[in-house]
């Protein structure tokens, strides 16, 4: 279950239920004709089979739309996303796979459990005063040597209200953060910059980072 959340967290979990099926229209095909964004997942994957295990964690998954591809370059994933609407898709389209209802603030897995975490584009969320504790948390549930990777939206980290283009009457608040800041954040949360990456727009300033925790 889902714990206890603010209301600005109960707003994007809310506008992500109803965001749900417009997204699997939206992002249809968008990774098989991004030969960056699967570039990076493929080095993940490479990066984490070679430590011998493969159990990994998409935080954030949406509509599951990552996982099948995941599955796809050998490893093991399962998917967690705080909107029911959207776990509700992911069951739905990719029938087979795990995937929980759960918050960043508290995933479901023990300590140093995953091999890796994915997180895509789903840390541009975070609000200033949540970020320590969730980009901590995503540390607790990597083994030592295991891999992150992130992909997120580049930016001076001024709040910007998102979900209006969708015309279904939602919004919510996102961040898009710098790369400096996302690099200092798990650098002090224990991990270590293996990768990093730029695309200055297409269609908007995207940042590619992959992260090793210490050991």
């Amino acid at each position: 279950m889902v714990a206890a959340v603010d209301a600005k967290t109960e707003e994007l979990r809310d506008a992500h239920d109803v965001l749900a099926d417009f997204y699997v229209t939206y992002l249809d095909g968008q990774l098989d004709g991004d030969p960056i964004e699967r570039s990076m997942l493929d080095l993940f994957a490479e990066q984490v089979r070679s430590s011998g295990r493969l159990d990994v964690a998409d935080v954030g998954c949406g509509t599951g739309r990552l996982l099948p591809y995941l599955a796809a370059k050998g490893l093991t994933p399962r998917g967690i996303d705080l909107s029911p609407g959207m776990v509700e898709v992911a069951r739905r389209d990719h029938p087979g796979f795990d995937v929980q209802v759960g918050d960043l603030w508290n995933l479901p897995f023990t300590d140093g459990e995953l091999a890796g975490v994915v997180c895509w584009y789903s840390l541009i969320f975070l609000a200033p005063d949540t970020r320590a504790a969730a980009f901590a948390e995503l540390a607790r549930v990597i083994r030592p040597g295991g891999f992150l990777v992130t992909a997120f939206k580049n930016g001076d980290g001024s709040p910007r209200r998102g979900g209006r283009s969708a015309n279904l009457g939602v919004e919510f608040d996102t961040y898009w953060l710098s790369a400096a800041e996302m690099q200092a954040r798990f650098t002090t949360a224990g991990l270590t910059t293996v990768f990093l990456g730029h695309r200055p727009f297409n269609p908007v300033p995207a940042g590619y980072l992959l992260t090793q925790k210490n050991p």
